[in-house]
Parts: structure tokens; C-alpha cells; sequence
């Protein structure tokens, strides 16, 4: 067994190694080749990208299995394995810790080089997806090299430990451990493969459009996949640190948010870019800052530079992160301005009510929006930096600035689908938005009836109105036409995530703005109102095991179903953990919490009450969003661009014409 034979860390250390032969073979092979025309050397790119990735899989499952085995010869399985842990959560435990999630990122990063590989193996003739592969690989030297060196997760441990402290106790209550962080890497990871295609571009100067629709997919992709796992990352907030909210502006949470947001803004300007031929050094501009953005979230959260519920120890691991992140920067800058002519856009925008103007608006927007949230972000190291103490900036700061940027995108994303491309005419709006309109007005009037109050919220639920009618009226439009293949294609999948992002606004401005909580001293067998509802404390319930006391209230809602808040104390830690305890309705959750000090014998418990209304249908956005991105990946009804700008990859005589295709 490992676990006796210390075998896992010498084999895990061989394997990266492999990883690291693999990778920069894979790239000097790409180079190479290109700068040399040989296409032997170019043959052997997909063996290499498969040997790194066969490393990563083979590290990664020796981990696991260190994990399952508690082989606690490794200083890793010391920090967060413990025979106490169940076996879900020490699964689970592996991507836990600093030197866990870069052995994560390592097989994602590695996974999707072989995917790329693959996918262009009938196109190594092509200098740009040699280059893009060599660009790939390079950054999987990078990752393999912090995991084999200063983020070891095979380093040996002290001698005669058989027994580990186990993964932190939040990440021991939710199975959401399972999925929040691997699809958060799928995201994060998956926009290297854009970020290489546009460095490629640049370097080959095939800086037409074939490059974007050749990487549309995995751009969606990835963002679909960041934007489960920033949903995902809510609902185990909401559900497990018992503060009844889903986005507390943590650093960590933002760290996640700010590619999304730059990648969010690329989606939508890159329509302009193949449909007109337009700003091509901004959407060159937002990949390098989305992949740049993962690289300085990624510091940021491994590190130690900043105090998070989510964030790692202070480790050796930020030196490394911020040099590559300023050469990918400094490196990509150049680039730019090295291809500076080759990247004037051929035309201009005619009006601003246009679907191109809205477009440009909606990249202000969000380049402000990310800019508020970097700020707020890296503000507090800025001043410890220079002044040598340390402040705090709160979720304050962070409502107040970004709500009118909130607003105003609402209000685009209302506008921009009835915009015709070029300009549109007074008449034409009036007809396209005259539904749209009448949706907003029927929704603040409902809004009023039931009770409604306060400016912002409104607002929010009549541009959520305003944009749903828009979008949905995108939609019935297209399957009129169509059928149900009116639901694929990028732009009318692009409304259906609308209508997911409406939700998820919708909600939050509903439980941000009406929660109410209230706290109750709860006697057996006497109910208490609050709110509407009843509350009465059955008994409670002691769970004991070699890990942890739990203590749970079983409290009973309105004469029905009863629910367990509960508090539980980590033995091994000397840690109490409080654990929520939620009744989801369609309208409203009822979040319970258990107050300390918990006197089981007494027959009374202090039970905090949150009443928020619609938190389900943030859920339901997100779902929406994910479905709405994998029809947006299906081509949908092709159609000729308004100029000819949208194209394949270029052939090797012509670096500024080829063939033109539906946008």
C-alpha cells in the first residue's frame, strides 16, 4: 500500500516531472516546426500533449489515492487527511488546499491541451495553431513547474504523524465541495484557449476573423462553466456559513467575478468584430485581461496577501503567480502594439442606436463594472504597501458603485436585441419595443399591487420586465421562423441567458431589499409568530462521532415539516461551526440559524429567523444561464455578415483576405 510504502510522493514528484518533459517538448515541437516548416516535428505535438496530460492524471490519481489510503508520509495529506473525514468530503479534500488546487488546475490546464491538440491535429500545417498549441503548452509548463516546485503536493511530511487535522470544517457539510471548485477551474482554466489563439493571431499576423469563430465554442464554454461555478459558489455560501446571503464581496468571490466580467464583455463585443470587422484591438485587449485577471485572482486567493473565508495560507507561491502574470501582460501589450496597423478596424460605428453602439455601451459598462471590483479588490494592499496598515473595504463600497453600473446594463440588455445592426429608425424602435415596454409597465404595476416599495428595487423589477419582454420576444419571433431549432444559435441562446441574468438581478434586488429577520426565544412546545409564520422547538437532536458533536434544534414551521439549524463542534480542531437550516418556497425561504450558547437540557433555544423573498429563482437563473450557454454553442440559422470580414482560418499566402462564411 502506499500508505506504508511512502511510494505516493516519490511517484507523484516522477510524474509531474513527466508533466514538465511533456509540456516543454510539446512546445519547442510547436516552434519549432513553425519556425521550421516541419511537419514530422509537428506530427509529434499530439503525442507530447498526450504524454502531459497522461502525467497530470497519473499525479492527480496518486493524490487521490494518498488521500483515500490517509498515506500521511506526504506533509499535503497531513494538512488536510484524517481517518474522521468521510469519504465524500476527503475525496473532496484534495482540491482543498494550495498545493491541491494547483494539482487541479495542472489537470484541467493539461486536459484541455489535449482537447485543442486534438481538435487542430488536421490543421498543424497552419502557423497560427502550432502557435496557439506552443502558447497552450508554454502556460502548462508554467502550472507544472509551481506544482512540481514551490505548490509540491508530494513533499514529505514530518516522520510518525498517522493522524491529520482534516480539510477545513466548512468544506465538511455540502456536497457542493464536490462541484463548486472543479467547475470554477473549468472556467477559469478553459479561457487559456482563446488567451492562446489571440496571442497566436498577433504573433502570426492572421489577425482577421477566422481566430474567433475557430475558438467561439470554447469561449462559451468556459464562460458556462465559470458561471455555474460562481452560481454554485452562492448556494454553498447561502447554505452553509449561516449569514443568509449568497455574494459578501469577499476577495475570493471577486477573484471569480472579474474574468467573468471581461469574458462577459468579450462575448458581446466579439459579435461586432465578426459581423463589422470592428474593435479588434478591445476584444484582443479583453482576452488578455480575462486570462491575465485568472493569473492575478489566482495570487490574490494563493498567496496569503489577502484574509478570505475561502483563501489559502501565506505560502512562496505569489512571486512566481505575479512575475508570469506581468509577462503575460508586458508580453501581450507589445504584441499589440507591434500589430498596431494590422488591427484598424475597416469600418466605423454609423449611429449609436445601432446594435454595434449597444454593444460598445454594454463593454463600457462592464470595463467600469470590473474596474470598481478590481479596485475595491486590491485597494487594501495597496495601502498596507504605502502606509503600512491594514483596512478593509466592505460590501458597502462594492453596492454603492456598482449598482448604477447594474442598472444601466438592465437597461441594455433591454435595448440591444431589437437594434438593428448599423442604425436604427425612430419607427422601427417604436414598433420593436412597443411589447417590451408594456411588459415593464404590467411588471411595476404588479410589483405596486402586491406591495412593492423603494427606488432601486423597483427600478430592477421593471428593467427586469423591460429586458424579459425583449428578450422573449427575440425568441418567439425565431421559433415562429424556425420551430424549436429558434431556440439554438448564439443569439436567440444568448436571450435565454438573458432571461437567466434577469432572474438572478431580479432576486437579488428582492432579498436584498425586503429581507427581514428577527430573533426568537423558543420554548418546547409553545409556538412563536414572526413574519406570517409559526416557529416551535420540538427537541434537539446530539449527534456524536469521532470527528465532531453536532447539536441540532429541530424546530417546527407552521405545524408542519421540522428543521434542524445546528451547531458543531470539530473535536480535532476545537472549532464550532454553525450550519443553517433552510424551508424553500417559491416565493420565499425561511433561513434558520442556531444561536449559541446551545443549552440542550433546557428545553429553550435562541433561533435567528431570516425571511427572504424569491432566493429560488436565483437558482433557476443560473440553471437558465447553463442552458441557455449550451444552445448558444449550437450553430444556429447562418447568415451572410454585412461585410466581409468574417472568416476561417486564413491560408499561408494571404494573411489579410480569405474566404468569407456566416457570421
Amino acid at each position: 500500500m502506499f500508505a506504508s510504502g511512502g511510494v505516493s510522493g516519490p511517484l507523484g514528484r516522477a510524474l509531474l516531472l513527466v508533466g514538465i518533459v511533456g509540456a516543454v517538448f510539446g512546445a519547442f515541437a510547436a516552434i519549432t516546426s513553425t519556425r521550421s516548416n516541419d511537419l514530422k516535428v509537428a506530427r509529434l505535438i499530439p503525442r507530447f500533449a498526450l504524454l502531459a496530460f497522461a502525467a497530470a492524471v497519473g499525479a492527480f490519481a496518486t493524490m487521490e489515492y494518498a488521500m483515500i489510503t490517509r498515506d500521511f508520509s506526504l506533509a499535503y495529506v497531513q494538512k488536510v487527511g484524517s481517518t474522521a473525514t468521510p469519504p465524500l468530503y476527503n475525496f473532496a479534500a484534495v482540491w482543498s488546499a494550495l498545493e491541491g488546487s494547483i494539482l487541479l488546475w495542472v489537470l484541467v490546464l493539461s486536459g484541455y491541451s489535449l482537447a485543442v491538440v486534438f481538435w487542430l491535429r488536421r490543421r498543424m500545417d497552419e502557423a497560427l495553431s502550432r502557435w496557439a498549441v506552443a502558447v497552450m503548452f508554454i502556460v502548462e509548463v508554467f502550472f507544472f513547474l509551481l506544482s512540481f516546485g514551490p505548490a509540491n503536493p508530494f513533499a514529505s511530511g514530518a516522520e510518525g504523524v498517522v493522524e491529520g487535522i482534516g480539510p477545513n470544517p466548512l468544506l465538511q457539510n455540502h456536497v457542493l465541495v464536490m462541484f463548486h471548485p472543479p467547475l470554477l477551474y473549468l472556467g477559469y482554466v478553459g479561457m487559456t484557449v482563446p488567451f492562446a489563439f489571440a496571442i497566436a493571431a498577433l504573433i502570426t499576423g492572421r489577425l482577421g476573423e477566422g481566430w474567433l469563430l475557430a475558438t467561439r465554442r470554447w469561449t462559451l464554454f468556459a464562460w458556462g462553466f465559470l458561471t455555474v461555478g460562481i452560481v454554485l459558489g452562492g448556494w454553498w455560501s447561502y447554505e452553509v456559513l449561516g449569514w443568509s446571503g449568497v455574494w459578501a464581496w469577499d476577495p475570493v468571490e471577486n477573484a471569480s467575478l472579474l474574468p467573468w466580467i471581461t469574458a462577459t464583455a468579450y462575448i458581446h463585443s466579439v459579435l461586432v468584430q465578426e459581423r463589422r470587422g470592428m474593435l479588434r484591438v478591445w476584444n484582443l485587449s479583453l482576452l488578455v485581461a480575462t486570462f491575465s485577471l485568472t493569473i492575478l485572482g489566482t495570487f490574490l486567493t494563493r498567496s496569503g496577501v489577502l484574509n478570505s473565508v475561502h483563501a489559502f495560507s501565506e505560502s512562496s507561491i505569489g512571486p512566481w503567480l505575479l512575475t508570469f502574470f506581468a509577462l503575460v501582460v508586458v508580453i501581450s501589450i507589445v504584441l499589440i502594439g507591434w500589430r498596431g496597423d494590422r488591427l484598424r478596424s475597416p469600418g466605423s460605428i454609423d449611429s449609436p442606436f445601432s446594435r454595434e453602439g449597444a454593444f460598445l455601451a454594454n463593454n463600457v459598462l462592464f470595463s467600469l463594472f470590473a474596474f470598481v471590483v478590481l479596485l475595491g479588490t486590491v485597494f487594501p494592499l495597496i495601502v498596507e504597501a504605502l502606509q503600512n496598515r491594514k483596512i478593509v473595504v466592505g460590501a458597502p463600497f462594492f453596492d454603492r458603485m456598482t449598482m448604477p453600473v447594474g442598472i444601466a446594463l438592465l437597461t441594455i440588455m433591454a435595448i440591444a436585441p431589437v437594434l438593428p445592426w448599423r442604425k436604427a429608425s425612430g419607427e422601427l424602435l417604436r414598433d420593436r419595443l412597443f411589447w417590451p415596454a408594456w411588459c415593464a409597465i404590467a411588471t411595476l404595476f404588479v410589483c405596486v399591487i402586491i406591495g412593492a416599495t423603494g427606488l432601486v428595487p423597483l427600478l430592477a423589477f421593471g428593467l427586469g420586465g423591460f429586458a424579459s419582454g425583449s428578450a422573449f420576444r427575440q425568441v418567439i419571433l425565431a421559433t415562429r421562423r424556425q420551430g424549436l431549432r429558434g431556440l439554438v444559435g448564439r443569439t436567440n441562446g444568448g436571450m435565454i441567458v438573458h432571461v437567466g441574468v434577469i432572474l438572478i438581478s431580479v432576486s437579488l434586488a428582492a432579498s436584498n431589499s425586503y429581507t427581514h429577520s428577527q430573533e426568537l426565544n423558543l420554548v418546547a412546545g409553545t409556538a412563536v409568530q414572526f413574519g406570517g409564520h409559526s416557529f416551535e422547538l420540538v427537541k434537539f437532536v446530539e449527534r456524536v462521532d469521532s470527528r465532531s458533536i453536532s447539536v441540532a434544534a429541530l424546530v417546527e414551521v407552521d405545524g408542519g415539516r421540522a428543521y434542524a439549524p445546528a451547531i458543531t463542534k470539530f473535536t480535532n480542531l476545537g472549532i464550532n461551526v454553525g450550519t443553517p437550516s433552510v424551508k424553500t418556497g417559491l416565493f420565499e425561504d425561511l433561513y434558520l440559524t442556531l444561536e449559541p450558547p446551545v443549552l440542550k437540557d433546557s428545553a429553550k433555544a435562541r433561533i435567528k429567523v431570516f425571511i427572504k423573498p424569491l432566493v429560488l429563482w436565483l437558482w433557476i437563473g443560473g440553471g437558465l444561464m447553463a442552458i441557455g450557454t449550451l444552445l448558444a454553442a449550437f450553430p444556429g440559422r447562418r447568415r451572410r455578415p454585412t461585410a466581409a470580414t468574417s472568416a476561417l482560418l486564413p491560408d499561408h499566402h494571404d494573411h489579410d483576405q480569405s474566404e468569407v462564411v456566416g457570421a
